[in-house]
Order: C-alpha cells, then structure tokens, then sequence
C-alpha cells in the first residue's frame, strides 16, 4: 500500500471513529434524557484525532504516570469522552447507556471517581489550570517527556482563569502543553462573544505568547499536522483554535441556537440522527493502533521522619515563620513535597522552601485561581502540594476549592495573616471567613496551630494525611507554649488548664488562646476557675473532650476565635455538642474590622481577655 493510500485509509478510520463517538454520545443521552449531545458533536473529530492517532497512552492503565494527558475543561461534553476511553477498550461501550444514572460512575460531568479522570470538570474556566499542574509534573518533576492536552469550550476562554493559565503557561515555557478551543460559535444562551472570529482568537492567544494555530475542527489531516506542529513547537505552549459546528452531524440541531443541553428524544428523533451517522461510515481495514508510552516513570523514594522541632518555651514565634521553617525541613525529606506561592512566599516564608529546592517550587505570581488549579493538576500526578498565601485571597479562587474538593485533591492549603491580629493593613487583607469556606467542603481537614511547635508537628501531619487540608497561620509573633515532644494529632485538641472546680470551659485557637490563658490566669484571681481547650483541629473537632470537659463544667463552655461569628470555629463546636443541649456562647468578629495595632484591634472587637473575662462572668451569673 502505497503511502498516500495509508494515509487516505488513517484519515477513513479516524473519520469512523468520529462518528463512532458522535452515536455514542447520542445515544447515552437520550438514554439519559439529559445532557450535552451537541456540544460532544463539535469535538468529536478533535477528540479522535487525538486518542486514535496523537496521544501515546496505555488504555488499560489510565494511572500510568507516562501517558500523555487528556483534560476535558469543557465537562458538559462528558459523554464524548466517556466514548473515546470505551472505544480505546477501557470499558464495555454498552456502560455508556448507564450515563447519569446513580449506579453508574459515568456523571454528568467527569469526576477521578473514574480512572481515566485526572480532575474534576465542569465549573468552566478550570481545565487549563490543572494542564499547567500535569505539564509541570511531566517536563519540571517526572522528565517523562508526556504531553498534556486541554480540550476547552470557547464560551468558557471568557473566564479569566483561562488568561491566568495562559500567562503562567507561557512564563513556565510548558511546551508539551497543547490546549485545543472548540470554537463552536454557539454558547448556552446565546452566541460567543468572538462567534467564529478565528483571526481574533488567533491574535488573543499570540498576544499571551502562545503559538497558535487556526483550522477547521472538522478536517482530521488538519489536525493531525497540527498537532503535530505543537508537539515540535519549542520553550512555549501551543494552542490549536478549532472552527467547529455545534451539533456537527445531527441535521436538526447542527449550527443552530436553542440546542445546547438537550438530548434529543428516544425513538424517531434519535434515530433519525444515528442513522444519517451511521451512514457516514465507511468501509475501512485498518486497525487503529494507540501508541503506549516509551517508558514507565519511577514512583518516588519513600518519605522520611522530619527532624523534631527545635524551638524553646522561652521563644516567641509567628506560626507563618514556623510553617517556612516545617516546609523546609519536610522539603529534605519527602520529595514528593512540592510548594506552589502567590507573589507573598517573603510573607509566607515559603521562599525558604524555594531557595533550597528551587526544582520544586513553583511562583505563580497574583494569580491565585491558576495556583489552586495547577496545585490539582500536580497531586493528580502523586504529588503533595503546599499553596499557601494570604488566608482572605484564597476567597479569590474559592470555585478552585470547591472542585478540588469534588476532586478530592491531595493539596494542602496554607492562609496566613488571619484575622483581626494582622493589624494595620485593614480589612481587605484580614482572614475573617477562611475557616468557614475550608470546613463547608466535605473531607477537608481544618488545622488552627497556636505556636511554632504545634505549626511544625502539624506541617507533618498534613502531608501525611490522604486528602484536602488547610492549615491557619497567624501574623504576629507567639509564645511557644508546647515542648518538642509534644505530639499532635488530626481530631485532636489539648486541655491546657484544668482543676476539679472548674465552672466554665473556653475554647480557643490561634491568637486567642493566648487571650484566652491571660483571662484564665485573671478569673482565677477573682476565685473562678475556667477550664482552657487548644482546639488546633477544627475539622474533624474533637467532640469527644469537649462533652467531657463541657459536662464537668456543668453545661457551661465560651468559644473565642479571631474570625467572623457564622461558620468558624464557635459554630463548629456547636455543631459538635449542640446535639446534647449544650448553650455555646461565642466571641468572635462581629463587624468589618479596621486598620490599628493588634492588641489594640483584638480587644477593641471584642476577642481579648478583657472581653473573655466579663462574658465569662456573665455566664457564670
């Protein structure tokens, strides 16, 4: 066969295995009477270019860390590939019929539930983000020489978060990432923005530094040399901008509004369309072979014990300086550990980590959605992301948050400057809800160390933990209250002060603790003995000590905490012993603080012993 028949036979076959895809999707569907057909339409010459003659992947192990990178942002158009992993041979294509259904894991948009999902998708704008973090991985970490596809929607390049990843993507210089645009022209409601401008996509993504390369999604030879043209593309990412048709090969809805997110009816309506599909294809004897990648990449070396903290109870210490101090020291041990910084990491002191283990850590500069995207993207591939920054920006990339929950993420999150206690900088850069927003996603773990000893013990513990976990670290300097040997474990707390006549048990945490002991030590003057709970462990709570200690203070217990009053640490020991009917008083932050002096701010909004002394023998009365 001659090598112009070879390639007309390719081009034949990828063509089958398109309107392969486009059935299936069809198909599950209106099987489902839900979902996106058309918007899998669009893609489906894209998506089996890619996984029938571009990509170099084992279809039988999705897991294996030198596969080439498939993330699907736009995760309405599941269904398609659903299909393109059941026609590589992963599943039997009969499962696609299950799609949406409660016993299937085949969701209405991916989740890593399945193998072959490495993020979940589906808040649009995110896709890119995660390819920054698995590209990273596979030139910056791995070597492995993999490359990494994002197939995007072009209604959702309007998210900023895409121009976030863009410029990162270009200033890491990640040339085997490839992001593909469907540009479909047709958006929920109502056209794109651009429709189908390809020359201003084209001067967009050039703008941001990215080679671009404009042509029809429909044409499989056109795709497949440019796919090609990205993968020799040197020291900067490629985006391939695909003029497609939404609802390409279904006659009734191709190109036209009012069709996104309708499956189209079961019976005459569907069959209609598989049929005209069905007869697009065509005779063809070639067996399209998917490439596997060269060589297996090495899982890493086994982590170690950190070194034992090194601080003394005569220190004062800022629990940011202490985390910097813990991530350096789990840097020498762990290499999995990797450490990913907004533009603070001087205030973070992350960049004691960077200056030791400049391989592994990653600026992102102000942009702080990309960092949570791109921290996902790197736990996907076994890594332990560190993100830390200021805890009130984390706000900023709070739907990052809530997918890497969904994807159950291994990332820990790091917010400093908490709370009212920052002082003089004001309100916009205070910390005042980031224990709610962290402890109202299911799983993760919300950690609240009051001294250095505790923030190094529990740095430890974090990484060691399978899951999401968000540590607090506080601004001004702390006693350090707790030995090196003390131990600290995630669900745990610790009784600081207690005696056989205690009448009032306060919780606290953080910068209040120590309020709270100057108010322990002055009620006790007054002959009120108080007992004092460290609730370093917000999330899970330690229910189990604050009933014992609740009940022997006869029902009476005040929580005092440097955050607003709804959903921090108050609420959360309220939920733990509310149950019981137990009345939890609570001080907390009950207005939009303002610049001053710390001490200052703290007992002017309500949180410092002096507060603490008088609601507790209010209680008391």
């Amino acid at each position: 066969m001659s090598t112009r028949l070879t390639q007309d036979a390719l081009i034949a076959a990828l063509s089958n295995k398109a309107a392969q895809l486009r059935i299936h999707s069809i198909k599950a569907t209106s099987e489902a009477g839900s979902g996106h057909p058309t918007s899998c339409c669009s893609a489906a010459d894209i998506v089996a270019t890619l996984f029938f003659s571009v990509m170099r992947y084992d279809p039988k192990n999705p897991r294996n860390q030198a596969n080439d990178r498939f993330v699907l942002s736009k995760g309405h158009a599941a269904p398609l590939l659903y299909a393109a992993w059941a026609e590589a041979g992963l599943f039997d294509t009969g499962d696609l019929l299950k799609l949406r259904t409660l016993s299937s894991d085949l969701e209405g948009h991916p989740t890593p539930r399945l193998s072959f999902v490495d993020v979940a998708t589906g808040s649009l704008g995110q896709g890119l983000s995660a390819g920054i973090g698995l590209a990273l991985n596979a030139k910056r970490l791995d070597k492995s020489g993999a490359r990494v596809y994002v197939l995007m929607g072009d209604g959702e390049s309007v998210e900023g978060s895409v121009w976030e990843a863009a410029e990162l993507a270009r200033q890491f210089a990640l040339d085997n990432l490839c992001a593909i645009v469907d540009v479909n022209r047709l958006g929920q409601s109502a056209p794109t923005m651009l429709q189908h401008d390809m020359e201003a996509y084209r001067s967009r993504w050039r703008g941001f530094g990215w080679h671009t390369i404009v042509v029809d999604g429909h044409d499989i030879p056109a795709l497949i040399n440019a796919f090609q043209e990205a993968a020799f593309t040197r020291d900067t990412p490629s985006v391939v901008l695909a003029k497609t048709l939404k609802g390409k090969g279904i006659l009734v809805a191709e190109d036209r509004a009012d069709w996104h997110g309708k499956a189209l009816k079961k019976g005459a309506e569907m069959d209609k369309a598989v049929e005209a599909l069905t007869r697009q294809l065509v005779q063809s004897s070639v067996v399209l072979d998917i490439t596997r990648p060269q060589a297996a990449v090495p899982g890493p070396p086994p982590a170690k014990a950190m070194a034992a903290p090194s601080y003394k109870t005569t220190d004062s210490v800022a629990t940011r300086e202490a985390f910097g101090a813990a991530l350096a020291a789990l840097g020498a041990v762990n290499p999995s550990v990797v450490v990913l910084d907004a533009d603070v990491k001087n205030s973070t002191y992350t960049d004691t980590f960077g200056t030791q283990f400049p391989d592994r850590f990653f600026e992102n500069f102000i942009a702080e959605q990309n960092m949570l995207g791109a921290a996902v993207g790197l736990a996907a591939c076994g890594k332990v992301p560190f993100v830390a920054t200021f805890a009130a920006f984390f706000s900023r990339a709070y739907d990052f948050i809530r997918m890497a929950a969904i994807s159950q993420a291994n990332i820990k999150l790091v917010g400093t400057h908490v709370g009212v206690s920052i002082g003089e900088d004001g309100p916009s850069q205070m910390g005042l809800e980031d224990i709610a927003m962290m402890a109202a996603q299911p799983g993760v773990v919300v950690l609240y160390p009051s001294d250095a000893t505790s923030m190094y013990r529990l740095v430890e513990a974090a990484a060691n933990h399978r899951g999401m976990v968000y540590l607090r670290a506080g601004r001004p300097k702390s006693p350090v209250i707790y030995g090196a040997d003390e131990r600290f474990q995630i669900g745990g707390s610790k009784v600081l002060r207690h005696s056989g006549s205690d009448v009032l048990t306060i919780v606290a945490a953080g910068v209040t603790l120590f309020e709270t002991l100057k108010a322990h030590d002055q009620l006790k003057t007054a002959g009120i003995a108080t007992r004092v709970i460290d609730l370093y462990s917000v999330a899970p709570i330690d229910r189990a000590t604050l009933l014992d200690c609740t009940t022997a203070t006869r029902g009476r217990i005040l929580t005092v905490e440097d955050h607003y009053a709804h959903g921090g640490l108050g609420d959360a020991v309220l939920s733990a012993v509310g149950t019981e009917g137990i009345v939890v008083h609570k001080l907390a932050v009950r207005a939009i603080p303002r610049s001053g002096k710390p001490d200052e701010l703290v007992d002017h909004f309500g949180i410092g012993a002096r507060s603490i002394v008088e609601t507790a023998k209010q209680i008391i009365k």
